[in-house]
C-alpha cells in the first residue's frame, strides 16, 4: 500500500478570490468546478499532482445535508457557525483505498467510506475519486483523508497538462516544498502521524521565524512540517486563536523570499 501527498484544502466563503492573489506572487490558480451534490465548489493551484485546494460552500442546504463525507461537515462547521476560513485539512493519495479502510477499522479508528466522489469540469468532463475519512476523538489535530483517483497518475498529468493546471506559474520553478501544522506537543504529533504512515522523521530545528520547535515527516510528494511554539510568535498565535491545524504553506524556487499572511493562512516564498 503506498502513500503520497495529494493536497491541501482551504476552506475560503469566495474560493475565486484565490485567483488573483496568487496571480500577484507570480503563482497561477484557476476555477476548478462543482461538486454538486456536496453543494460545494473549488479553485485549484497545482505543483506538479500536488495542489492547494481551495474550497467554498455554493449550495448550504445540500452541504448541510451531507454526514459521511466529513470534509463537507468540517466546512460546514468551519465557515457556517465558526466563520473560520484557512488551511483545514490534507488529502493523501493511496493506491489501495479498499484495503486501507480495513486496516484502519482494525486498529480502531471510526472511518467513513470509501465514498465515491466527482466534480464537473468547466469544459464539461467530469473527474472520479473515492474518499476515506478516518477519525479519532482523541486527536484534536483532524486527521487526513485519503484519496485514490479514478485515473492513473501519468494520465491525470497529461490531463492537467493540457487545461494549463501544470507548469503554468509565472515566478521561477514553484515547488510545494511543505505544508506546516501547529500542534502542541511535537513529539507526540510526530510519532501518531509517523506511525500512521510509517514515515521517517528528519532531525529538530528552530524556526526563528515563526519561533517554534520543528520536525518533518518524509511524505512522498510534499514532507509534513510539525511545530510547536516555544514563545510569543505566529505559531503561538495562531494555536492559541484556532487550535491544533495546518497553518503554513511553504513554497520553493519562487525567486522570493517573504512570509506573509494571507487567505487566512501563512505563506512563505523562497
Amino acid at each position: 500500500m503506498q502513500f503520497s501527498f495529494d493536497h491541501l484544502v482551504c476552506f475560503l466563503k469566495k474560493p475565486e478570490e484565490a485567483i488573483p492573489l496568487l496571480k500577484q506572487r507570480g503563482i497561477h490558480a484557476a476555477n476548478g468546478g462543482r461538486h454538486d451534490s456536496w453543494g460545494t465548489y473549488n479553485s485549484l493551484t497545482y505543483f506538479g499532482l500536488s495542489y492547494i485546494e481551495f474550497l467554498g460552500i455554493e449550495n448550504q442546504s445540500i452541504a448541510e445535508k451531507q454526514e459521511e463525507n466529513r470534509l463537507i461537515t468540517q466546512i460546514v462547521e468551519q465557515l457556517s457557525k465558526r466563520n473560520r476560513e484557512g488551511p483545514a485539512r490534507i488529502a493523501i493519495r493511496t493506491d489501495d483505498i479498499e484495503q486501507l479502510a480495513v486496516k484502519l477499522r482494525a486498529e480502531g479508528y471510526t472511518v467513513y467510506g470509501p465514498l465515491p466522489g466527482e466534480r464537473m469540469r468547466a469544459d464539461g468532463q467530469v473527474i472520479r475519486w473515492s474518499l476515506l475519512f478516518p477519525e479519532n476523538r482523541d486527536n484534536e489535530l483532524t486527521l487526513p483523508f485519503f484519496i485514490q483517483w479514478e485515473k492513473p497518475d501519468k494520465q491525470r498529468v497529461l490531463d492537467l497538462e493540457e487545461q494549463g493546471f501544470i507548469d503554468s506559474h509565472t515566478t521561477g520553478n514553484p515547488k510545494f516544498e511543505s505544508v506546516g501544522f501547529v500542534v502542541h506537543n511535537l513529539e507526540e504529533a510526530i510519532k501518531r502521524w509517523g506511525n500512521l504512515f510509517n514515515l521517517k522523521q528528519s532531525e529538530e530545528f528552530v524556526d526563528l521565524t515563526i519561533n517554534a520547535r520543528c520536525k518533518k515527516l518524509e511524505l512522498p510528494g510534499v514532507p509534513l512540517l510539525f511545530c510547536t511554539p516555544i514563545g510569543e510568535g505566529l505559531a503561538a498565535k495562531i494555536l492559541k486563536e484556532k487550535g491544533e491545524t495546518p497553518f503554513l504553506i511553504n513554497l520553493t524556487g519562487t525567486d522570493q523570499n517573504p512570509l506573509i499572511e494571507m487567505l487566512n493562512g501563512l505563506w512563505r516564498f523562497q
